[in-house]
C-alpha cells in the first residue's frame, strides 16, 4: 500500500475493546503517510478525566453524546485512520455517519483473548470485577453488540494475531474492497515465495473474469472442470464472465460422485484439454465441490507438467476446506486420496450465495468442517454455532477459512501442525470407505469428532464433558451422531489404509479443549475400539 494524500476518503476500524483497533490503526496510519485519531484519546481530552470517571460522575449518556458529535466532526474531514471506541457504533447514526466518509472496518476477536488483551486495564468501566466477571461482562456486552457489529460488512478476525498481521488483514481488506466492493480478500502466502489470494462475497461468480484478469492469467483457452449437475446451475455465470474478460472458456465435464475420482477421470480430463488447444499458460478452473476440486487440481499439476489452476468451490465443505492448501488427488479401490499433488491455486473464488442450491444434506455436511475448525484452532466459531448463529454466511465461511489458512501456511507439506487439520478423519475416512461413500465427507467428520473427543476423554486428554458438548451441537446441526449397521471390526480394519498412518501407527488428532487439539500416535487398538463403538450402535 502506497502513502495517499489528506484528500482520500478515511479509514475507521472498530469493534469490540481489546481487538487491536488503536494498535493497529497507529500501525496503518503510519504506514500510509495519515493522520491517526483515537477517539477514546479525543474523548478523554475533551473530557479532562479519564472515561471511568466520566461514566462514574456524568453518566454514559453524556459520553455517548459527546461520541456521537465528535464521530460527525470526524466523518466531514478526509484522510484519517480512526479508531473508534468499542461502543462507538453501536448507533446507527455514528455508524452511518462514519461508513459515508470511507471504508469501515470491524475488528473481532474471542471473550477470552479479549479478557486476555484488556484484563489488566483500569480505565475498563464496563468491565468491572475479577477476572471471571469481567469474562462474563465481555461474553454479555459482545451478545448485545452482535447485531450492530455484523452490520459492517467487513470483518477483521484478530485471534492470534499480531499488531503487524492484524494490519496486513486490513489492507487485504481494503484492497479486496476496492476491486469489488464487501469481498474479504485472503492472502495465503505458498511455500515457493508466491502469494495466493481467496476471495470471499456473494454475487462473486460473475466477477471471476475480473478477478483473473485482475491476477495476470494470460487470456485465451480457459478449461472449467466441473460435472453435469454444477454445469446446469453455474457454468453459464462463470463462462460469461470469463469471455467478458477475454477469456476463452471451454468446459470440461466428469462424472458426478466421489466414485468417480480415480486415474480414469483425469485420463479423460486430458483428452479434453488437448481436444481443446490447452497450452502452458491455459488456466484450469475448478467448478464445484471437493471431489472436483481435487481432480482439477490434480489434473493441472500434471498437465503438461503444470498449468495455472484456480478453484470455485460450491459446497461449504470444498469452500472451509478442500479449496485451502494445495492438497490434490484421486482414489484407489484401496482408500481415498493415495495418489495426488500439492498444486497451489492462482486464485480461489468463494461465492456463498451458490451455497442456496445444495441440497440440506450437503449443506449440513460442510458445517461439520466448520465445526472441525472450531475446535482446533477459533473457539468462537464453536460458540456462535451453540448460539445464535454467525453474523452472514459469509463471514461463517471466511472466518473457517483462516483457521485452515494459518495452519497451511505454518506447515505446507504436513510436516507437523497441518495434520492437526484431520481432526476426525482418521475415524471419518474409514467410515466412509466401509460405506462404500454412502456416508458423505462431512458426516464421517461429524462422527469422528465425536469418536475422537471419547478417545480423548478416555485417555485423559480433555475433560470428558467435551464430547457431550460436541455431539449436542453436531445434534443440533442435524449431522449424524451415531451410525447403525456397520462393523467395529471392518471400520476398524479401514484405519490401515488411511494416507495419514505412519506403518502400522495410527495417527489420531484429539482435542484437549474448545481451540486446542493434539497429535497422538497409537493410542492402543482397546481405545480406538471403545471409540468406534461410541458412535457405531
Amino acid at each position: 500500500m502506497n502513502p495517499v494524500t489528506h484528500n482520500h476518503p478515511n479509514i475507521s476500524l472498530t469493534g469490540f475493546m481489546g481487538t487491536g483497533k488503536s494498535t493497529a490503526g497507529r500501525l496503518l496510519a503510519a504506514r500510509l503517510g495519515r493522520e491517526f485519531v483515537d477517539m477514546d484519546e479525543r474523548l478523554v481530552a475533551h473530557f479532562g478525566e479519564p472515561i471511568a470517571d466520566v461514566f462514574a460522575q456524568e453518566g454514559e449518556a453524556v459520553f455517548r453524546r459527546a461520541e456521537t458529535q465528535l464521530c460527525h466532526e470526524l466523518a466531514g474531514q478526509n484522510g484519517l485512520v480512526i479508531a473508534t471506541g468499542g461502543g462507538a457504533l453501536v448507533n446507527s447514526e455514528n455508524r452511518d455517519a462514519l461508513a459515508a466518509s470511507g471504508p469501515l472496518l470491524c475488528l473481532s476477536a474471542d471473550p477470552e483473548t479479549i479478557l486476555a488483551r484488556v484484563e489488566a486495564a483500569t480505565d475498563r468501566p464496563l468491565l468491572p470485577g475479577g477476572r471471571a466477571e469481567k469474562l462474563a461482562h465481555i461474553e454479555n456486552l459482545l451478545a448485545r453488540r452482535r447485531a450492530a457489529y455484523a452490520s459492517i460488512p467487513l470483518q477483521i478476525p484478530t485471534d492470534r494475531c499480531t499488531p503487524q498481521q492484524i494490519v496486513e488483514r486490513v489492507a487485504d481488506a481494503l484492497a479486496a474492497n476496492d476491486e469489488v466492493a464487501g469481498m474479504n480478500r485472503i492472502s495465503v502466502a505458498t511455500p515457493e515465495g508466491t502469494t495466493y489470494h481467496i476471495c470471499v462475497a456473494d454475487g462473486l461468480l460473475a466477477q471471476t473474469g475480473r478477478l483473473l484478469a485482475n491476477r495476470g492469467l494470460v487470456q485465451g483457452k480457459a478449461a472449467i472442470v466441473t460435472n453435469p449437475v454444477i454445469a446446469g446451475l453455474h457454468v453459464e455465470t462463470v463462462a460469461e464472465s470469463l469471455a467478458a474478460a477475454g477469456f476463452e472458456p471451454v468446459i470440461c465435464t466428469v462424472p458426478e460422485g466421489e466414485q468417480h475420482k480415480t486415474l480414469a477421470s483425469i485420463a479423460s480430463l486430458y483428452d479434453q484439454f488437448l481436444a481443446a488447444g490447452l497450452d502452458r499458460r491455459s488456466p484450469v478452473i475448478g467448478l464445484g465441490g471437493g471431489v472436483i476440486g481435487d481432480m482439477a487440481g490434480f489434473a493441472a499439476a500434471s498437465y503438461l507438467r503444470g498449468v495455472p489452476f484456480v478453484q470455485i468451490p460450491t459446497t461449504v465443505l470444498s469452500m472451509v476446506d478442500a479449496s485451502v492448501g494445495g492438497k490434490t488427488g484421486v482414489d484407489l479401490p484401496q482408500g481415498k486420496n493415495l495418489v495426488g499433488a500439492f498444486k497451489q491455486p492462482s486464485l480461489v473464488v468463494i461465492d456463498p450465495a451458490v451455497i442456496s442450491t445444495l441440497p440440506a444434506a450437503e449443506f449440513r455436511s460442510g458445517l461439520a468442517e466448520i465445526v472441525k475448525h472450531g475446535i482446533i484452532a477459533a473457539p468462537e466459531i464453536f460458540r456462535r454455532l451453540e448460539g445464535d448463529g454467525p453474523s452472514s454466511l459469509g463471514q461463517l465461511v471466511s472466518d473457517a477459512v483462516r483457521v485452515k489458512v494459518d495452519v497451511v501456511v505454518d506447515d505446507p507439506f504436513e510436516m507437523g501442525r497441518r495434520a492437526t487439520l484431520n481432526l476426525g478423519h482418521t475415524f471419518g475416512h474409514a467410515i466412509e470407505q466401509t460405506s462404500q461413500y454412502a456416508v458423505r465427507h462431512g458426516e464421517g467428520v461429524a462422527l469422528g469428532l465425536i469418536a475422537a473427543a471419547h478417545m480423548a476423554g478416555e485417555t485423559g486428554h480433555c475433560d470428558l464433558a467435551l464430547e457431550e458438548r460436541i455431539r449436542r451441537l453436531l445434534s443440533r446441526l442435524e449431522l449424524p451422531v451415531t451410525l447403525p449397521g456397520y462393523g467395529v471390526d471392518a471400520v476398524y480394519a479401514a484405519m490401515f489404509f488411511d494416507k495419514k498412518r505412519q506403518g502400522k501407527t495410527l495417527r489420531f488428532i484429539l482435542p484437549r479443549k474448545l481451540g486446542e487439539v493434539e497429535i497422538v500416535n497409537n493410542p492402543g487398538e482397546a481405545y480406538v475400539r471403545r471409540a468406534l463403538e461410541r458412535v457405531l450402535v
